[in-house]
């Protein structure tokens, strides 16, 4: 895809295969530790690209260490550790309000450097995808969950960049649709992919076909998303959602979050016995980590574990 992308004519074909390498980026499945043979792993960042500052969060939620030495208005994307009792939830912030959040090479070098920075941090738990701009989302996946909240517009790349989050939520406002067959293209991004396997080959054919836009009661219905809300006077219902759905993951052990991940992706891909198969393999690398002493022990002393990763 991402050749016959750079074959295209013009800033178009380069900004396809910006976009192409971003979700090439996106699914590298664990990184250098977690993975199995034949995998595709993702490259570290030195400090020099990932400098972490710190920065006011909106809407009244804690202090959250940001992308770059501090965050400024007019970043297009803005990365927020949350801190007490979200610390371990990273929250990724399209923020292109001048372009309702389009791709531009920046902000596509921005999110690629972001993803391979998060793949190597042992720390981060789960990923939020969310719009920094009211009314419009567009712009995750990495080796931990990532949830996609869906408060405004998911059109063309938006709903691709959601697609390739694990889990998606949608404010019944919300309006989303593969629509680049109405400029006389297809969906570069992965679209033609990951649609058909959310929700069938026909139904996604139809979508795709017709460049029809749904929203989010409909895309519901089709199995788009997960959750759908109505919006609150704040815009981001999904959003709130989306913060819900981390805080259930976070106590869970990280190493068997990321291999159970790793496990589904990849056995998804495959037939059933190649498919149990690979999840024995990934069950094994769970076995010698000291998050499974630590949970047999909790258990037997009936208290929270305290998981590290390792």
């Amino acid at each position: 895809m991402a050749a016959a992308a750079a074959a295209a004519p013009g800033a178009l074909g380069a900004w396809q295969a910006g976009r192409a390498r971003l979700v090439a980026a996106c699914s590298a499945p664990l990184g250098p530790r977690w993975t199995l043979p034949g995998s595709v792993t993702g490259q570290r960042l030195g400090s020099a690209i990932w400098a972490r500052g710190w920065a006011p969060a909106a809407g009244g939620l804690p202090l959250r260490r940001g992308y770059s030495s501090e965050v400024k208005t007019d970043d297009e994307l803005r990365v927020r550790y949350l801190e007490e009792e979200n610390r371990g939830i990273v929250v990724l912030g399209i923020n292109r309000a001048h372009a309702k959040n389009s791709f531009s090479k920046n902000l596509v070098k921005m999110l690629s450097k972001a993803v391979d920075a998060l793949k190597s941090d042992k720390k981060v738990r789960t990923v939020i995808v969310r719009s920094e701009v009211p009314g419009i989302f567009c712009a995750a996946n990495l080796p931990v969950p990532t949830i996609a909240a869906l408060d405004g517009l998911a059109l063309g790349g938006g709903l691709e960049l959601a697609l390739a989050c694990d889990i998606r939520v949608a404010a019944s406002s919300a309006k989303m649709g593969l629509v680049e067959t109405k400029l006389a293209i297809i969906p570069g991004g992965g679209g033609t992919q990951r649609l058909p396997r959310a929700i069938g080959m026909s139904l996604a054919k139809e979508l795709i076909f017709s460049a029809r836009v749904l929203d989010g009661q409909e895309a519901k219905a089709v199995g788009l998303v997960s959750h759908v809300l109505e919006q609150n006077q704040e815009g981001d219902a999904a959003y709130r959602k989306a913060l819900d759905l981390a805080r259930e993951f976070l106590p869970q052990g990280p190493v068997a979050m990321r291999v159970a991940k790793l496990a589904i992706n990849q056995g998804m891909e495959v037939d059933l016995v190649t498919g149990l198969a690979i999840e024995e393999a990934c069950y094994a690398q769970t076995i010698p980590t000291k998050d499974r002493l630590e949970g047999l022990l909790a258990f037997k002393e009936k208290r929270s574990p305290r998981y590290k990763g390792e």
